[in-house]
């Protein structure tokens, strides 16, 4: 449909305004979210509180590809002045997800009806997996007449800013940020919920839950810890051009380090890529190194090293991307590469060594900026903590 810099160009251009769009999931369901488009060549979508803004669009004959930011999925359309209709397709996953979108002030989801309940609050969720698994979760959410803010957090991380309404007796929530395509989808009584979370159109599992306004999760640094027989975490992964680098690489003597293990596909990742790119600049110079150890799905290592080198430009990463895996983000396999931790249980996880590279600290998953006085919390207590280590001899 698109895509050639040898074909000719068309003068049909994307209009400016607001755009609400359609991703396809399960069960005939369709994913809202919103974007706008500020010029023919930057759009940017909005979650809640969150704006991303992408500037590479590529204009052919009547389509246009759009590019997200950091991530690899696109979309693909047939377009006009206020009408687009498609693909999002993520190649190195083999997936592609219907897609429409058109010109429209109208609200994420058609407020149909008045809100029957009111779902501000703290609320414990426990998610079903399609084998019969299940995993605790706690829902924090804002409600204004209709409109519902908020997220989602695990004991792995958060689902970032969801948005959505109170219509009548259901909570209607998603979230579209590149990676993440996420619908919740809930029927209400008092004090309950029971529903349908859709990631993409891919997966799906059911959830219920309760309002509890003492519910917490598990400590996130009591899950990933030294196995019995280990006394220092150790690493060693090539860089970007092959080199093998690890804790004995004289840019780490005598350093505190923190080693992150992160993708590129990942959302949380990228949340905390983002906080230690500029924590590291902060601190560099005190004496803090950090290095990632990357796992990515794509099967290639030139793949896998153009995704690394997109994300360091994408955010201004200064500090090293190690290639730990490519071909599969399995945790399992993960924890193989590290065999002194008990579990690699999520990504993010992130390991603090002192400047004897003595472990102090293991934080599993990551909870941003949309899970509110968390993050902030999080922020001041990990920047203490790291304080604390560059000050000890």
């Amino acid at each position: 449909m698109l895509l050639s810099s040898c074909g000719s160009e068309s003068n049909e251009r994307l209009s400016l305004g607001r755009y609400r769009a359609k991703l396809l999931v399960q069960d005939g369901q369709q994913l809202p979210f919103v974007f706008e488009v500020k010029s023919p060549t930057s759009i940017s979508i909005i979650n809640g509180d969150e704006s991303i803004t992408t500037t590479e669009i590529t204009y052919f004959n009547d389509s246009v590809r759009i590019q997200l930011p950091v991530f690899e999925g696109y979309f693909k359309a047939a377009l006009s002045k206020s009408r687009l209709e498609g693909l999002f397709i993520t190649e190195g996953k083999d997936r592609q997800q219907q897609f429409y979108a058109e010109r429209s002030e109208a609200t994420r989801f058609p407020l149909t009806e008045a809100p029957a309940f009111d779902v501000t609050g703290i609320w414990e969720i426990t998610f079903t997996e399609p084998d019969g698994n299940t995993y605790p979760a706690m829902g924090v959410f804002d409600q204004t007449d209709a409109i519902v803010k908020g997220t989602i957090r695990t004991n792995t991380g958060d689902y970032r800013f969801l948005e959505g309404a109170v219509v009548g007796k259901t909570l209607e929530l998603s979230v579209f940020d590149s990676a993440h395509a996420f619908l919740f989808k809930a029927s209400l009584s008092a004090g309950q919920m029971q529903g349908v979370f859709y990631s993409g159109n891919h997966y799906k599992e059911t959830f219920e839950g309760y309002r509890n306004a003492n519910f917490e999760l598990a400590d996130p640094e009591q899950l990933t810890y030294l196995k019995e027989g280990y006394a220092s975490f150790e690493f060693e992964f090539p860089d970007e051009s092959g080199k093998m680098v690890n804790l004995s690489d004289e840019r780490f003597k005598e350093k505190v380090v923190i080693v992150q293990l992160m993708g590129t596909w990942c959302p949380n990742c990228l949340d905390e890529s983002k906080f230690l790119s500029s924590f590291y600049k902060t601190y560099q110079e005190k004496g803090l190194e950090v290095v990632a150890l990357t796992f990515e799905y794509v099967k290639t290592v030139e793949k896998a090293n153009a995704n690394l080198e997109r994300l360091k430009t994408f955010l201004d990463i200064s500090y090293p991307l190690l290639l730990a895996q490519y071909g599969s983000t399995d945790k399992v396999l993960a924890q193989e590469k590290l065999p002194m931790l008990n579990k690699v249980w999520s990504y993010p996880t992130t390991i603090v060594l002192d400047r004897n590279h003595q472990v102090r600290k293991i934080h599993t998953g990551y909870n941003g900026p949309a899970t509110g006085q968390v993050y902030i919390d999080f922020v001041a207590d990990f920047t203490a903590f790291v304080e604390q280590l560059l000050d000890e001899r």
